[in-house]
C-alpha cells in the first residue's frame, strides 16, 4: 500500500511539474542584425526574410526572438561601434549583410557570426575554408565568379555590339573588389574590354560619370555594397540619360528602375541565415557549421527601362527571366 501511494505521489507530481514547465515562459532570444547601408524597417527585405525564415522554425521576432538591428548608414567607421553595442545587448547570434560588416563582427563581435552577401568569404579571409569555417563564423557564401560570368554573357546577349563595359564597384572592400576583378577576367575572355571605375565616396560618382562622358562604355556592371547600393539612383539617372544598358547584381535594383539583374534569391538566402542562426541557438558551433551556397538565382528584367532607353531585349532572354516587370 505504501509503494502503491509512492507511486501515485509521484506521478501527481511529476504531473504538478509538467504543467509549471508548460506554464513557464518560453526563452527570448537575441540575434543582431547589422549591414552597412540604411536603417532596418519592417519594409526592408532583409527584416521581412530573415522574420519569415525564422517563423518557419519557431520563432516569433517580437515573440520569443528579439531583433536587434544596426546601420551603419555608410558610414563604415561606425560598425566597431555597433557590433559593441550588439555585444553589450547580449545577442545569442549576429548576422551581417555585406562584407565590412562581417569583417567587423568577426574581429569584435563574441556571439557567432552569420554571414551575408559578403562575397566569397575563403577569399576574403573571414573563414577557413566553406566545409570547415572554423573561428565564429559561418554563414551564406557566393558563388562570384561563377555570377560574374553569368551576368556579363547576359549583358552581351542583350547587347550583341558590347565591345566596352565599364565596371562601377566600392575600390575599399574587398569583397566587392574581388567580384570586380572575377568579371574583369571573364570580360577578356568574352573579348570585352573593361574600363575600370572604382569609387571611395559619394563624389567619386562624379568623376567615374566625367570618364564616361570622355570615353562611352556599350554597357555598365554595378558590383553592389552599400555605397553604390545608396547611390544607385544617379547610376539610374546617368544610364537612363546617356541610354546606356546597365546589368545590376540584385533584383531589388530592377524592382527600383535598373535594367537587369542576375543573382541570388535573396529569399533563400536570408532563409538559410536564418536555418544556420537556428541551428545555433540549439547548441551547434559556427566552427562546425559548413558555409551554405545559393541554389536559386534569378533573372529580372525591367521592360519599362529598357523602353526609356531604346533597348529591345531578345527573346531569348525575356524567355528565361524569372520576372518582367512592365
Amino acid at each position: 500500500m505504501i509503494r502503491r501511494r509512492s507511486v501515485v505521489l509521484g506521478l501527481a507530481a511529476s504531473g504538478l511539474l509538467a504543467r509549471a514547465a508548460r506554464a513557464q515562459p518560453a526563452k527570448t532570444h537575441r540575434v543582431g542584425l547589422i549591414g552597412p547601408g540604411l536603417p532596418f524597417t519592417d519594409k526592408t527585405p532583409a527584416v521581412i526574410g530573415l522574420t519569415k525564415g525564422f517563423a518557419q522554425r519557431g520563432y516569433t521576432v517580437g515573440g520569443n526572438l528579439v531583433l536587434e538591428t544596426r546601420a551603419a548608414q555608410g558610414k563604415l567607421d561606425l560598425l566597431p561601434k555597433l557590433v559593441e553595442e550588439l555585444n553589450a545587448a547580449k545577442v545569442d547570434a549576429i548576422v551581417t549583410i555585406g562584407y565590412p560588416p562581417a569583417l567587423i563582427a568577426k574581429e569584435h563581435a563574441t556571439a557567432p557570426v552569420v554571414v551575408t552577401n559578403s562575397g566569397d568569404p575563403v577569399a576574403t579571409h573571414l573563414v577557413a575554408s566553406l566545409a570547415r569555417p572554423g573561428g565564429n563564423v559561418t554563414g551564406v557564401s557566393e558563388v562570384a565568379t561563377e555570377l560574374s560570368a553569368k551576368r556579363l554573357q547576359l549583358l552581351k546577349e542583350a547587347v550583341p555590339n558590347l565591345k566596352k563595359v565599364a565596371m562601377l564597384w566600392n575600390a575599399d572592400d574587398l569583397g566587392m573588389t574581388l567580384r570586380y576583378e572575377a568579371a574583369g577576367a571573364v570580360a577578356q575572355q568574352l573579348g570585352v574590354t573593361v574600363q575600370s571605375l572604382g569609387v571611395r565616396a559619394p563624389d567619386d560618382f562624379d568623376d567615374a560619370f566625367r570618364a564616361m562622358n570622355r570615353d562611352p562604355p556599350d554597357g555598365l556592371l554595378m558590383v553592389t555594397d552599400a555605397l553604390t547600393n545608396l547611390n544607385h539612383q544617379r547610376v539610374f539617372g546617368y544610364a537612363a540619360a546617356h541610354k546606356l544598358p546597365a546589368m545590376y547584381e540584385y533584383d531589388f535594383l530592377v524592382r527600383d528602375g535598373g535594367l537587369i539583374s542576375y543573382g541570388p534569391d535573396g529569399a533563400e538566402v536570408l532563409d538559410r541565415a536564418a536555418g544556420l542562426v537556428d541551428r545555433i541557438l540549439k547548441g551547434a558551433k559556427p566552427a562546425d557549421l559548413p558555409l551554405e551556397e545559393p541554389t536559386r538565382f534569378l533573372l529580372v528584367i525591367n521592360q519599362k527601362t529598357a523602353d526609356t532607353i531604346g533597348l529591345t531585349i531578345p527573346r531569348s532572354i525575356l524567355a528565361r527571366a524569372d520576372d518582367v516587370i512592365d
